[in-house]
């Protein structure tokens, strides 16, 4: 056994990636308060006593043209935290979502003879199934937010454990929905719809003329209905505001974050498919689930048959069956998304029936999963001979 205290090095990438690697902190020094901990990080791993080497949002970059222009710079400083990490020798090393930075630097250790683990699993049940085997010779363990990935990766010898998502332990099960709409200023009474078209720029640009236009078609059969928009920034708010302006949305209100109210707050809600839609879920909310991507990229996924599924949308990958409508690429019309929207706030026996559904996989999902993970970490090292 070594005699230094356990050191741990950590990668994490984004705001989620930061809130995910705090908590995990906070549970690692409850279990071992002299553990040492550095890698990159972002404010709140700072704030729990992480050293940081970089600063998370280095590893923030989206979309393929940004990160071939940001490459150089990500592969120097893979670089660099390799050597940081040979040098110091930790007994763990954690990658903290960002799997594509993650994956090749725990493959670099991994061979080295550290240990490695990956906390949050890439999509690969979805899509490019393959890529299971580089995780398999890169990590010694997997961490998974949902609870039907560790079978996918037992059948290709991979050991992996859900430890529960982040997002059901920080959001209530009970609420007061008059309370949140008193806070929003939405009348007890009211019919509301929250519009959801996603936290990035690319997604508001490809689904908000549609979400706008759903609203619009919807609000001509249904006078009285309000709609909130929660933007996720001020970039997403303004091109959304344009949008609107266009396409006859000035009824809608925009609102600056605050999308857990809305949602918490809505009768039913159309939303990008992603984090969004599990939200909702969990905040008890109907919900119509709508994504697309670039012609190009579509294409390619359905002629290399790059995805393996029935369903898109979290609800109903969780459900095992179609709970909620879900729309793709060339579906996603004003038409079919007003045509859900309404349906959903028409069938009060089916909003009961999926807001029981939503209960039983939120507490499914309710894990207290920063504790789930600190103790796999710690069973981990406790194996090292």
């Amino acid at each position: 056994m070594t005699t230094h205290a356990l050191r741990i090095g950590v990668v994490a990438g984004e705001t989620s990636g930061d809130q995910l690697g705090a908590a995990l902190i906070h549970a690692l020094r409850a279990r071992s308060p002299g553990v040492e901990i550095r890698g990159v990080c972002g404010p709140l791993m700072r704030a729990a006593g992480c050293e940081p080497l970089a600063d998370a949002h280095e590893l923030a970059v989206m979309g393929l043209t940004e990160v071939l222009a940001h490459l150089p710079r990500l592969l120097r400083l893979r670089r660099r935290l390799r050597d940081e990490f040979l040098g110091w020798r930790p007994d763990v090393f954690i990658g903290i979502d960002a799997p594509e930075f993650n994956l090749g630097l725990a493959g670099r250790l991994h061979v080295a003879d550290l240990r490695t683990v990956q906390y949050v699993s890439p999509q690969v049940w979805a899509w490019r199934p393959g890529r299971v085997r580089g995780i398999g010779r890169a990590c010694d363990l997997v961490l998974c937010l949902l609870p039907f990935e560790p079978a996918f990766y037992a059948q290709h010898a991979v050991p992996a454990r859900f430890v529960g998502h982040p997002l059901a332990d920080q959001i209530a099960m009970d609420f007061d929905r008059g309370a949140v709409r008193r806070q929003l200023a939405v009348g007890e009474r009211d019919t509301v719809v929250a519009l959801l078209p996603g936290s990035r720029r690319g997604e508001v640009a490809r689904l908000g003329p549609d979400f706008i236009a759903a609203a619009v078609a919807l609000a001509a059969t249904m006078p009285g209905v309000e709609f909130i928009a929660p933007m996720a920034s001020r970039e997403t708010r303004a091109l959304f505001e344009q949008q609107c302006a266009a396409g006859g949305g000035g009824a809608i209100r925009l609102l600056d974050g605050q999308a857990r109210l809305a949602l918490q707050a809505a009768d039913a809600a159309l939303v990008a498919s992603g984090t969004a839609s599990l939200e909702a879920l969990l905040c008890a909310c109907p919900m119509v689930v709508a994504y697309r991507l670039s012609a190009m990229t579509a294409f390619l996924l359905r002629a290399l048959r790059m995805v393996r599924l029935k369903h898109f949308a979290l609800p109903n990958l969780l459900a095992g069956e179609a709970l909620v409508p879900e729309f793709f690429q060339e579906a996603v019309t004003a038409a079919n998304l007003a045509g859900a929207l309404r349906a959903q706030l028409g069938d009060a026996a089916h909003r009961r029936m999926l807001e029981a559904r939503f209960r039983v996989i939120h507490a499914q999902l309710r894990q207290d999963g920063a504790a789930r993970a600190a103790d796999a970490v710690l069973q981990l090292v406790g194996d090292r001979p």
